[in-house]
């Protein structure tokens, strides 16, 4: 695909795959969008692009959600229309159901599914209006099939397929691409800055994070497969990969693989 001076809006840009894939758009000469909470963090992105002139910065929580409107009202005010939205902001979470609070349930669904059906129901409108225009999400292997830990964080990448799906059957008319990206284990700091069942930071990489592929690779080899103009986009190891598999043909059999399984 040709990014060159296409608005791309990334959310949770200031780490992460979300870092990753505005290095690897800037180096393409595409003109960015990107959001996160920390505002010197995403400076520190901004300033290590390939063309800084041609990022800007703005601060978003995406658990504010009456708050999006405006931001969105901004930038299409201040740069124009919004060409690609990447809905990556995400966070997770680790703990046993038993132990864990509805808080931390609900704190997943206002992250990683309210947040970003708020900031999409808020570009929508310019995206029919213009007939063109593409709308990622960053989901993970765990929106496609669920684990032991992982019960607020995998039911809001569950529900991330659920919306997306629709929209891209009412987007179709209007000629605007859906596309759900589903990665297995890259090595971020996600883990690092989660939060376990209780409430508290969890502040250690998973094993399965120390052990993966840097978010460049991930965002080279996602920005090469959009041209296959798939609906979802598979990227990760072979067993997280496998699993998606085994899910849709031999669901007993991965569940017996996943009760023997490290999971952390």
């Amino acid at each position: 695909m040709d990014f060159q001076d296409q608005l791309i809006w990334i959310t949770g840009a200031s780490s992460g795959i979300g870092e990753g894939l505005a290095k690897a758009l800037s180096q393409r000469g595409a003109r960015l969008v990107l959001s996160a909470r920390r505002m010197e963090e995403l400076t520190r992105v901004r300033n290590e692009c390939a063309y800084p002139e041609k990022v800007w910065t703005f601060q978003m929580d995406m658990t504010e959600h009456d708050r999006i409107p405006a931001v969105v009202e901004q930038v299409l005010r201040e740069l124009g229309p919004v060409d690609i939205l990447i809905n990556n902001a995400g966070m997770t979470s680790r703990g046993l159901a038993v132990d864990t609070l509805l808080s931390v349930d609900k704190k997943m669904m206002d992250v990683n599914y309210f947040g970003p059906v708020a900031l999409t129901k808020a570009l929508l409108p310019q995206f029919i209006e213009r007939k063109k225009g593409m709308i990622i999400v960053i989901s993970s292997v765990i929106g496609k099939f669920g684990t032991a830990l992982r019960s607020s964080y995998s039911p809001s990448k569950h529900a991330l397929h659920g919306f997306f799906d629709c929209l891209r059957g009412e987007l179709y008319p209007f000629g605007v691409r859906v596309v759900i990206a589903i990665p297995g284990y890259v090595k971020t700091e996600i883990t690092m800055r989660g939060i376990k069942g209780d409430g508290s930071p969890m502040q250690e990489m998973g094993h399965g994070q120390s052990h993966a592929m840097t978010t460049s690779d991930f965002a080279e080899r996602f920005l090469k497969a959009l041209d296959s103009r798939r609906e979802e986009i598979l990227i990760g190891g072979i067993r997280e990969m496998g699993g998606v598999y085994l899910k849709r043909f031999f669901p007993r059999l991965l569940s017996k693989l996943l009760r023997r399984a490290k999971l952390t």
